[in-house]
């Protein structure tokens, strides 16, 4: 083609003005924060592989590593995913450890040297657990599970052989692991929920979340994939409830299923965030069709939810029918995957698993808030976002790593999880402060390979009467116990550790209360003085009074006068004539009357 002068002076010039406008939207565009991290941070570079990488800790001391029985894993490759292992449940001196081929149970009497004491092998893939008394609940997904728990799965697309949903077994002799249950979902049980009513003690209730794709109806008569206006009867949008009663479980049955995303408005089941990005510079979200997770925290009567394309708060005072009383969206994610309240139920900390979990989502060029956990304050019902927190170190494209499963760590006075970031590692966040979290401690391995992409890492890491479990999908689980470090005292640790559990599951959330104890008051006394929200000469007074405490040679009144003391610096900070932490001093006079008593 050939230009005349003129001509091509305007195609330049309309070619400059394009380039301008393009300039202009990129500026105008929302840009996600940009990543940063410390180069000396001795997570990067670490060497790769299975069962020899290396390793970072700090703030933590690795005290066992459990390695996967026989029959539970695949030893030419770590990635077979029939073999994964999932999440943990613990129980008295067991824990509980879920797979897709079925469930271990480990004696951890002695955390640093635990014992295998059963397998149960009933492949159905995923293998969420949890534990009430004698009952173990598993969550089965796949359409290879089978009702008899047969290792040769099933071959027919419509079959009466197959389960998809919970099953129950009743452990009250754990040699003998016998199923005495098995609840079919038309999507399958991707995860579930324990749900108590403390007017209901005979019962126990599980939610079932199902995300897989919707059973025929030839195999499970009122199954329908269908869009809601076409059926409104469509087993999507919505969970459903089992009653298992607790003399009987082996009658357990679906009671509810509760629409719990409906629009009160106008009706419609679908009724929340539709799918799709929120615009420009914004994360893609998934449609809110069913719930990954739903933390239920019976001590305030609410359950957070974490619904796909929504965060939500459900009523549960009625377990049977649990009535949605919030929601809130974020541009930033992909996929609500799980959902943990603080202790006093004020902050709830939503993840998003952007990438499914099997992608490497915590690269350099990965933004911070994408992956994340949300970290949102309540008051009521609503909920307002008050800041961001993700792994802050980058991982490699061949790690998959994004934020997943953690719980509560019991130290008075802050808030603090301990989280896993799937091969990213584990992760112990403050989050105390919500507009600014930060990390106090962590435990990092290499990948898997530095050639290819295998999923592994940790799955789940929870805190239980005194120690840290991981649950490593292709590994096993490590024990970890936490060290005194620049961000966590002697003393919190210790009062941590009084907190003590007969059984915990991580989706059925338990309050945290503490004894009357030195460590007790120590800790506050600790987080005044690291603060600098504690007059000297008060702090060097408490801290006298409490060596003196624990060597055990204190008068209660001598304790009395001295929460008497602290009663006056809290009535003076709140009358604005004294600096200090009125709230924590507050509760360490609290402690000190306790000790007194």
């Amino acid at each position: 083609m050939r230009l005349r002068a003129g001509t091509l002076t305007t195609a330049l010039l309309l070619t400059a003005a394009a380039n301008a406008v393009a300039q202009a939207d990129t500026a105008t565009t929302p840009q996600p924060p940009r990543f940063s991290w410390d180069p000396n941070d001795p997570r990067v570079g670490l060497t790769a592989g299975w069962v020899d990488a290396a390793s970072a800790v700090r703030g933590l001391e690795h005290v066992a590593s459990i390695p996967r029985p026989d029959g539970f894993f695949n030893p030419a490759t770590p990635d077979d995913r029939r073999f994964f292992n999932s999440d943990l449940a613990f129980r008295g001196t067991r824990l509980y450890q879920g797979n897709y081929q079925g469930f271990q149970v480990f004696d951890i009497s002695n955390p640093s040297a635990p014992d295998l004491l059963v397998s149960v092998l009933c492949p159905g893939g995923q293998g969420d657990v949890s534990v009430w008394g004698d009952l173990v609940v598993v969550s089965a997904q796949e359409t290879r599970g089978r009702l008899d728990c047969g290792l040769d799965g099933v071959a027919d697309s419509i079959s009466a052989e197959r389960l998809q949903g919970i099953r129950i077994f009743d452990l009250s002799n754990v040699q003998r692991p016998r199923q005495v249950a098995a609840v079919q979902a038309c999507r399958g049980s991707h995860t579930h929920t324990l749900v108590t009513d403390p007017d209901d003690p005979a019962n126990l209730y599980v939610y079932i979340q199902g995300t897989s794709g919707v059973r025929p109806p030839e195999e499970m008569p009122g199954c329908s994939g269908a869009d809601p206006g076409d059926d409104p009867n469509t087993s999507r949008f919505r969970i459903e409830v089992v009653r298992v009663p607790l003399d009987a479980p082996e009658r357990a049955e679906v009671v509810s299923m509760p629409r719990i995303f409906s629009d009160p408005t106008t009706g419609s089941i679908a009724g929340l965030w539709g799918g799709g990005d929120h615009g420009p510079g914004t994360q893609r979200t998934s449609a809110t069709s069913a719930c990954h997770d739903i933390t239920a925290f019976p001590d305030i009567g609410l359950a957070g939810g974490a619904c796909s394309g929504n965060g939500i708060l459900l009523d549960i005072s009625d377990p049977v029918n649990p009535v949605r009383v919030g929601e809130v969206m974020d541009p930033n994610f992909a996929y609500w995957h799980s959902a943990t309240f603080n202790n006093d139920g004020t902050k709830v900390i939503f993840t998003d698993e952007w990438g499914g979990g099997t992608a490497p989502r915590c690269r350099a060029s990965d933004p911070p808030t994408w992956g994340a956990n949300a970290i949102f304050t309540r008051t009521g019902s609503d909920l307002q976002l008050a800041g961001y927190y993700k792994l802050p170190v980058p991982q490699t494209e061949t790690e998959n790593c994004v934020a997943h499963n953690g719980s509560l760590i019991p130290v008075p006075g802050r808030d603090i999880m301990v989280q896993a970031w799937y091969q990213g590692g584990l992760s112990v966040m403050d989050f105390t402060d919500p507009a600014n979290p930060f990390e106090i401690a962590f435990f990092d391995r290499g990948a898997l390979s530095q050639e290819m992409l295998f999923t592994g890492g940790f799955w789940s890491t929870y805190w239980y009467n005194g120690r840290i479990y991981g649950a490593e999908i292709s590994r096993g689980v490590d024990v970890f116990r936490l060290t005194p470090s620049q961000h966590l005292s002697e003393a919190e640790i210790a009062a941590a550790e009084l907190v003590r559990f007969e059984q915990f599951n991580a989706q059925l959330q338990p309050r945290f209360t503490w004894p009357a104890a030195a460590p007790v008051a120590r800790a506050y006394l600790d987080q005044m003085v690291r603060s600098g929200r504690i007059v000297t000469a008060r702090a060097n007074e408490l801290d006298a009074l409490l060596d003196r405490v624990e060597r055990g040679g204190v008068p209660g009144a001598e304790l009395r006068q001295a929460a008497s003391r602290i009663d006056a610096d809290v009535a003076a900070i709140r009358a604005g004539t004294l600096g200090g932490d009125a709230d924590r001093l507050e509760r360490m006079a609290e402690v000190l009357r306790g000790i007194a008593r």
